[in-house]
C-alpha cells in the first residue's frame, strides 16, 4: 500500500531534560509539551542518599550535570533542562546561575533549571508574596525560603510534608489540602515545589479555590524551557500559561466567607426543633508553617527532602 501521502513524521523541536535518578513523573511533564515537541530525559547516576540537601547536592554537581547533557547531545536537543528544584535551589541564586552556565558549555545550547525557571514565571506574574507547598522536610523547606528570600521574594505562609522518598506517590487530595493550609497572609501567587510531587490537574481546582495564580515545579520548568524555543506550553486553565486564566478567577481577590444570615422563626411554629451545634474548626487560621500529619506517608521516615 502507498503511504507516501502521509508525508512522513513532522518536523519536531527536542528539549533536553535532566532528572535525578529518582523522578517518576515523565508522563506529567509530556502533558505540558505541544505536539511539536520532544522530550529526551537522561537521569543522573544513582546515590544510595534519600531526599536532604545532601542528594540536592550531588545530584546538581557540575561534573554530574556536564556529563548527563553530554549523553543528550547524541539526540541534538534545542534547549536543556534541569528538573530538579532543590537541585537547583541548594547552593542560592548564584549556584543556580553556574549550574545554567555548567549544562550550556557541556551542551552548546540554552540551558534552563527548575529554580531558575520558577523566579521567571514570578516575575512574569508579577509576584513578589509567595505562599510555599513542598513534599521536603524543614531544612530543605528553609533552604527554598532562603532561596527565593536572596531573590527578593517573600514567603507568606508554607506546608510541607516531610517526605524523603517515593514524592511521586503524593496525592492530589493532600497537595490540595497543603495548599489550602498555606495560603495566608495574602499572597500573590502559590508555588507547588519539587518535580517529582504530582501537580498538572490540581492548578486549575486551587488557582479557581484560592483566587490566585497556582505554579508548580514541573510546569515552569516546561514553560521556561519551551518559551526560549518561541513555544507554548499546553496548560489549558492554568494562569502562568493560558491567558483567559489569568483573567478568570486567579485575577480575583481572595474569597470573603460569607457571613450565615440570622434565623428568623417562623411565626407559628408546630414543633420546636432544638438547634444542633456544629463543631468549629479548631485549627488556627494564622498559621503559616503546617505539616498535616494525616498527609505524611506513615512508611517514609521523617528525614530530609
Amino acid at each position: 500500500m502507498d503511504v507516501s501521502f502521509l508525508g512522513g513524521p513532522q518536523p519536531q523541536a527536542g528539549v533536553g531534560v535532566v532528572a535525578p535518578f529518582d523522578f517518576a513523573l515523565d508522563r506529567e511533564l509530556w502533558r505540558w509539551v505541544p505536539d511539536d515537541v520532544s522530550l529526551h530525559l537522561t537521569r543522573t547516576p544513582f546515590v544510595p542518599v534519600e531526599v536532604s540537601l545532601d542528594l540536592a547536592r550531588m545530584v546538581s554537581e557540575h561534573e554530574t550535570l556536564r556529563a548527563a547533557v553530554g549523553t543528550l547531545c547524541a539526540v541534538s536537543p534545542e534547549v536543556v533542562a534541569y528538573a530538579c528544584t532543590s537541585g537547583s535551589f541548594v547552593s542560592g541564586v548564584a549556584g543556580e546561575r553556574a549550574m545554567r552556565a555548567a549544562m550550556a558549555q557541556a551542551g552548546g545550547m540554552p540551558a534552563v533549571t527548575t529554580s531558575g525557571a520558577l523566579l521567571d514565571a514570578l516575575g512574569e506574574l508579577g509576584a513578589r508574596r509567595i505562599a510555599v507547598v513542598t513534599p521536603y522536610t524543614k531544612s530543605v523547606t528553609d533552604a527554598l525560603e532562603v532561596y527565593l528570600a536572596e531573590a527578593g521574594v517573600q514567603v507568606t505562609g508554607r506546608s510541607y510534608l516531610g517526605l524523603t522518598r517515593e514524592i511521586w506517590r503524593v496525592a492530589y487530595r493532600d497537595v490540595v489540602d497543603m495548599a489550602r493550609a498555606a495560603a495566608v497572609g495574602a499572597p500573590d501567587a502559590l508555588f507547588i515545589s519539587c518535580t517529582n510531587l504530582p501537580t498538572y490537574d490540581v492548578i486549575p481546582q486551587l488557582e479557581a479555590e484560592l483566587r490566585m495564580p497556582v505554579v508548580s515545579a514541573n510546569q515552569v520548568t516546561v514553560w521556561a524551557a519551551l518559551r526560549s524555543l518561541g513555544k507554548e506550553a499546553v496548560g489549558p486553565y492554568q494562569a502562568l500559561l493560558d491567558p483567559a486564566a489569568r483573567r478568570g478567577p486567579a485575577s480575583l481577590p481572595p474569597a470573603v466567607p460569607a457571613q450565615p444570615a440570622a434565623p428568623v422563626a417562623p411565626p407559628v411554629p408546630a414543633v420546636a426543633v432544638a438547634p444542633v451545634a456544629v463543631p468549629q474548626d479548631a485549627a488556627d487560621p494564622a498559621e503559616t508553617d503546617i505539616v498535616p500529619q494525616d498527609a505524611i506517608d506513615p512508611a517514609a521516615p521523617d528525614d530530609d527532602r
